[in-house]
Formats: structure tokens, C-alpha cells, sequence
């Protein structure tokens, strides 16, 4: 499983801190291991289908007892429908132990499984429920016309009421055929409820049983889980050991996400620990289509999940030297914010890239921090809208939270103009208009945070209008010089990521963001900014544009 490297790697020594796996830029040795491993992948022909839906790979870069430096290699979940492979570390724990628990138990799982299905679709059952949904919709509608005959009636009594003065005869027998006629939908209600009750008996016992094995399914599932949990039993690098159930009991979730402690990152580590190989560095990369949802491009790099990693790494990370979540892609933020315009009522500025808009989990200066210094008697939540950290550009400040109100009116109302110009890595494909607009439903990836994935069930509208401005040569922060797309922005909404993933997403541009670390490839900078802002002053009424020419 130890593979030394080929190339001569001594001028890439010492390593220094072990990259945070949450927040890293590739060491040239874990692209090297990772070129290594991309080659191995491509000489497998019988793993062609697997690369439809694709997969995530991992490489650790060791040094062994003996003083050796080379890489270990891994693959998140099943790779080929086995558990093991060579080249690959083995799973912390293989679920296809022939005389294993979790294979015995998935098989009576599976009996209650076909069990349920067997039921379902038995021509019996199919039959009773067919009949009992003919009768709902008969009840349904019976009642539906005799209510609809009340209406009527009543309309009818009121043209009389109106038409005349009625005689305290005549009031009475309206008043009576009113009552005879809630009288009598009460006894229908009650004749078809009695119907339903009789025909959804016939089915009940077979509810039942469905239930019941439901309910047994349900529980053996969670049982089987927990027992499995406890066999992912982690080590770190100080020799401790705690099992997965033991390391989630502690988060706010409490119950481990399915396939947790199956991504390759915990492999690496785990096989390292028990061979006593010190870890140096760690990547992990995309091999194959990216998924219908979230954006993976194959050979890029990516952070580690958060919702079933970030738990587990913490402990199996204790004990090295590890570079804090402070390291960022995007350069040092500047403490210098120009002011491109400014009233006694509001003020526009152009943040820099690597700049929060507001204060965050860290204590990374933010324009919230430099304008409440500037303007310490200015009143209201101050900033009207938000840009990503890595974005550069225009955002407008208010002085006051009448004037925040107003302006952050007009954003909700969509009628503040904005364009953005950016450099995506490549050329779009030739199916891609020269001007057109990008519509994809967004949602948060909850159990990944912060990363925005295309949902079309539940995501919330997204739409950006585009313009291909020119195609040119650009020189990455690697060295290496390739062709980039210079293009215009123009959201229509205002989603989180929005243009990161219009650009980037196969239904989009298919074309991500130079230097975007969350859906692309890091580089320089992010090469976004927000260059142009029209709106109508709160106050004033003037029309105020404000533009700054992107640094790229």
C-alpha cells in the first residue's frame, strides 16, 4: 500500500505543518502522489462505468520508520462493487466480511425488504386498495354535491329574503329546510364513513402487518448502525482510540451521517497510524462525471466534508502539528478600504478580495469592523448587502437604518442594477451562447456547508443574465499558461454562490471561476468582482451609479 515516488522529490522536503484537510492548497508532493494515482485510474478499463457517476480520491503523503517519503492511496466508499482493492488502503472497517455481522444482518434486512415489496405489489392488496380509492373518491364527491346543493339552496332562500318581507310562517320554514338539509349531509357523511370503515377493513390487517415489518425494519436498521459505528474504531497520532459513535455522541447531530468514517481521508490516516507512518500532507481529488447536484470537476481538489469528516478528523488529527482554518486562498486582506463614493447618508466602497463583508468565526478583519471604526456614530446594521470573502467590488454602507431599510428595500425588490466580470477557467462549450441567461434552482448543501447545490425539487429560484465578453491567455499561479473567459454578470437574484455555481454547474456555464477554491480550482485570487451598482438614493431620489474596474 506504501508507493515511494519516482521523481526526485528532494527539493520539496521538508514538508513543514500538516495541511489543514478542511482548508489547504495541494502540496507539490500530494499532486505528484495524485498524478500517480490518476495514471493507475486510467489504466483500469473495468472501471470505466464507475467513473458515470464518479468518485472521490484521496493521497497522503508518509514518511516511514525508516526514513522513507512516499504515499499511500484511497477511495471514498465502494470502489467497483469491492471494499478492497490493491493500490488502495483497506476500509478502517470491510462490511463484506463473509462471516461478518453487518453482511447477516443486511441479508434479514433484506428479507423484510422483499417481504414488504411482495406484499405491496400481491394482486390481493392492489386489488382492496383499489377499491377502497374508488370508494374515497365516490365519498368525495357525493359529498362535494350535496354541499354544492346547500349553496344553492342557501342563494336561493337569500334572493327570497330579499325579494320580500317574509311572514314569521315563511322565515320558519326556511330556517327548517336550512336544518333538514345540514341534517341530512350529516347522515350522508355518516353513511360513507361507515362504507369506508367496512372496505378499509378488508385491507386493515394487511396495514398491519405492513407496519410491523416496517417498524422492525426500522429499528434493526438503527441497531445495525450503532453496532457498525462501533466498529470504525480511529486512532490518532498520539495512539488514542475512540469509535465513531462515541466521537458524534459529543456534536450537536449526536447520530453519525450514513457511510461516515468511509471517505478516504480517514482510510489514509487510519492506515498510517497502525504502520507508524508519519503523515505529511493530504488532498483529495475528483475522478469521473460530477454528480447531477452538487459541481465536481475530475482532477480537481477538494476540501474535506465537514458533516461526516470534520467530527472524526479532529480527533484523528490530534497530536500533529496541523495549519490552522486562518490559512485562506485568497491573499492577505488589505486594511486600506477605498471609499468610491460618499454622502452624510450612505457610502460605497470597494472591498478587496479576501475581505469579509462582516465579522465571522474568525477574527479576519471585515469592512462591518473598518466602517464601525470610521464611523462610530453611525447607527443601523451598517452593511446593505453582502460579497463573498474571495469576491472583490462594490457594497454599499448606510449611514443610518432608515437609510439601510430603504436601500435593502430596493434589493428585495430587485431594481438595484449590478455587474459583475469575472475570468472562468476555459472556454465555455460550444453549446453555450455568446449572451443568454443561467436559471437553477439553489438550496445549501446542509451537510456541507457552505457549498450551494442545484436542486430542482426544493432549491429556490436563480437566475443570472451573461455576456461573453473575450477569450485570452492567462498565466495560473502554478506557472502554467492556459486559455480563459472574460464575461459579464448580470443577477437577477441574489442566492449565495450564485454566479460561483451558474459558472461552474453542468446545467450552467460548465466553466468555473478562476482561483475558486469551493467549485474550481484555487488559484491567485478569485477572479470575481463586483465592478458596477446603480440604485435610487433612499433620500434623495438621485439615481447613483457607481462603478471600479475589476483588478484582473
Amino acid at each position: 500500500m506504501f508507493h515511494p515516488f519516482t521523481q526526485d522529490i528532494h527539493s520539496y522536503l521538508p514538508v513543514g505543518k500538516f495541511n489543514n484537510p478542511f482548508h489547504y492548497q495541494p502540496h507539490p508532493l500530494c499532486i505528484m502522489a495524485s498524478e500517480a494515482v490518476q495514471a493507475y485510474l486510467k489504466s483500469r478499463a473495468d472501471w470505466e462505468k464507475e467513473w458515470q457517476s464518479g468518485k472521490m480520491f484521496g493521497v497522503l503523503v508518509v514518511e516511514t520508520p525508516e526514513g522513507e517519503t512516499g504515499f499511500l492511496a484511497a477511495f471514498s466508499g465502494i470502489l467497483a462493487g469491492n471494499y478492497l482493492h490493491d493500490y488502495f488502503v483497506p476500509p478502517i472497517y470491510n462490511l463484506q466480511q463473509p462471516d461478518g455481522f453487518f453482511k447477516a444482518e443486511e441479508e434479514e434486512i433484506s428479507k423484510i425488504n422483499n417481504s414488504i415489496r411482495e406484499l405491496e405489489s400481491s394482486a390481493t392488496y392492489l386489488s382492496k386498495l383499489s377499491k377502497l380509492n374508488d370508494l374515497k373518491r365516490e365519498s368525495d364527491e357525493a359529498l362535494a354535491n350535496f354541499k354544492q346543493a346547500m349553496k344553492e339552496a342557501k342563494k336561493n332562500r337569500d334572493l327570497i329574503r330579499a325579494e320580500k318581507t317574509l311572514t314569521p310562517e315563511e322565515e320558519a320554514a326556511l330556517i327548517k329546510e336550512s336544518q333538514y338539509q345540514k341534517a341530512e349531509f350529516k347522515r350522508l357523511a355518516n353513511q360513507w364513513e361507515k362504507r369506508l370503515h367496512e372496505q378499509g377493513m378488508e385491507i386493515g390487517h394487511l396495514n398491519q402487518q405492513l407496519e410491523a415489518w416496517k417498524e422492525e425494519r426500522k429499528k434493526r436498521s438503527a441497531e445495525l448502525q450503532k453496532r457498525l459505528f462501533k466498529q470504525f474504531r480511529l486512532l490518532n497520532a498520539r495512539g488514542e482510540i475512540r469509535d465513531v459513535h462515541e466521537i458524534f455522541s459529543s456534536t450537536p447531530q449526536a447520530i453519525p451521517p450514513a457511510g461516515t468514517g468511509e471517505c478516504a481521508a480517514p482510510k489514509l490516516l487510519q492506515y498510517a497510524y497502525l504502520h507508524q507512518f508519519r503523515p505529511l500532507a493530504i488532498a483529495e481529488f475528483w475522478w469521473g462525471n460530477s454528480p447531477a447536484t452538487s459541481i465536481r470537476h475530475q482532477g480537481h481538489y477538494y476540501p474535506s466534508c465537514k458533516s461526516k469528516c470534520k467530527p472524526i478528523l479532529t480527533h484523528m488529527l490530534e497530536g500533529l502539528d496541523v495549519e490552522g482554518e486562518e490559512t485562506s486562498f485568497s491573499q492577505t486582506a488589505s486594511k486600506q478600504l477605498e471609499i468610491v463614493y460618499e454622502d452624510e447618508y450612505l457610502l460605497i466602497v470597494n472591498k478587496p478580495s479576501g475581505m469579509l463583508s462582516v465579522p465571522g468565526k474568525s477574527n479576519a478583519l471585515s469592512v462591518f469592523d473598518i466602517i464601525s471604526a470610521r464611523y462610530p456614530k453611525a447607527t443601523g446594521p451598517l452593511i446593505v448587502h453582502r460579497l463573498d470573502m474571495d469576491t472583490s467590488g462594490l457594497l454599499i454602507i448606510a449611514k443610518t437604518k432608515e437609510v439601510h431599510n430603504r436601500l435593502q428595500q430596493q434589493f428585495e425588490s430587485r431594481s438595484v442594477k449590478k455587474r459583475y466580470v469575472a475570468l472562468l477557467h476555459g472556454r465555455p462549450s460550444e453549446r453555450i451562447s455568446t449572451k443568454g441567461f443561467i436559471k437553477l434552482p439553489l438550496r445549501p448543501d446542509y451537510e456541507n456547508r457552505p457549498y450551494q447545490l442545484v436542486d430542482m425539487t426544493n432549491g429556490k429560484p436563480s437566475v443570472t443574465r451573461y455576456e461573453i465578453l473575450e477569450t485570452k491567455t492567462y498565466c495560473f499561479a502554478n506557472g502554467d499558461k492556459g486559455v480563459c473567459t472574460r464575461i459579464a454578470f448580470y443577477p437577477l437574484t441574489g442566492r449565495t454562490h450564485q454566479l460561483r455555481v451558474h459558472a461552474a454547474h453542468s446545467l450552467g456555464l460548465g466553466t468555473p471561476i478562476i482561483g475558486d477554491p469551493l467549485y474550481g480550482v484555487p488559484d491567485k485570487r478569485l477572479y470575481l468582482h463586483a465592478e458596477y451598482l446603480e440604485f435610487r438614493h433612499p433620500l434623495t431620489g438621485k439615481i447613483i451609479k457607481a462603478e471600479v474596474t475589476a483588478p484582473f
